[in-house]
């Protein structure tokens, strides 16, 4: 415990992960990992919190072709429960710039979208999806956004209206753009003129 409340440097953090091979530890190991991590006072900077999101979740995540165990499961929505900005920061580039469908992290961020990020770190995501070229992909993870949102900043809600219209001829046989158009029109019908 004095390891990891005592500031670290980035190398001494990822050789003491490395050390400990967290990237591949167990499950079960992982999962009472994130629960000692959240019990730590005071809690981890960001800068450590986010070599940790990496260190520990990047690979798993990245790996997945069918949905995550219950136990790394329980692990990501502890960790992101209390370092949110620091996980979106780290996996949600990885993830968006992943090649090929990604259907297993698509639904994991989405779930996480709903049930565990803080709206600050939600404002985050949809920021980040809106920096790289929109894909049938990422339509339920801008859907799940909207659902967390009752207003976005000005500049977040130009900036979708902005990409939706762009876009909108590449996927005028998409039902997935016709639901999202739909969405932001209903969640943000105070905002759109």
């Amino acid at each position: 415990q004095s390891l990891m409340s005592h500031p670290l440097c980035h190398p001494q953090l990822e050789g003491l992960c490395s050390f400990l091979q967290l990237s591949t530890c167990p499950e079960p190991f992982l999962m009472r990992f994130c629960s000692w991590l959240l019990a730590l006072s005071p809690e981890l900077s960001y800068s450590s919190a986010a070599v940790l999101a990496e260190q520990l979740f990047l690979r798993r995540v990245l790996s997945l072709t069918q949905p995550p165990s219950r136990h790394l499961m329980a692990a990501l929505t502890s960790f992101c429960s209390k370092y949110s900005h620091p996980f979106c920061r780290v996996l949600l580039p990885a993830v968006l710039q992943e090649p090929g469908e990604g259907a297993e992290q698509t639904k994991l961020i989405c779930e996480l979208v709903e049930e565990c990020l803080e709206p600050h770190s939600v404002q985050l995501v949809l920021s980040q999806v809106l920096e790289v070229p929109l894909s049938e992909k990422l339509l339920p993870v801008l859907q799940a956004v909207l659902g967390r949102q009752d207003v976005l900043p000005p500049e977040l809600l130009d900036l979708l209206v902005l990409t939706l219209c762009q876009q909108a001829p590449a996927f005028a046989t998409s039902l997935g753009f016709a639901q999202l158009v739909t969405a932001v029109l209903t969640v943000c019908q105070s905002q759109v003129s």
